[in-house]
């Protein structure tokens, strides 16, 4: 996948589990695990949200990688 992140050292600065960041975001610790695994890519206002919180911009957290074939 080319969206990479950064989120669980983001989210260990914070001192907060999945669970806890996914409740100040308006999403689930399951759909944190996923974004986290690489396995998901928030919509953009999620990502928004998730940086808001972190205190930090989007591309701190997260960056496109294109995919080379």
């Amino acid at each position: 996948m080319p969206l990479k992140n950064r989120l669980k050292e983001h989210r260990a600065r914070l001192g907060v589990n999945q669970q806890e960041l996914g409740s100040r975001v308006g999403a689930s610790r399951q759909t944190i695990s996923l974004i986290e695994r690489g396995d998901y890519s928030p919509s953009v206002t999620l990502a928004l949200k998730i940086a808001r919180v972190c205190g930090v911009t989007v591309e701190d957290i997260f960056s496109y990688e294109e995919e080379t074939k």
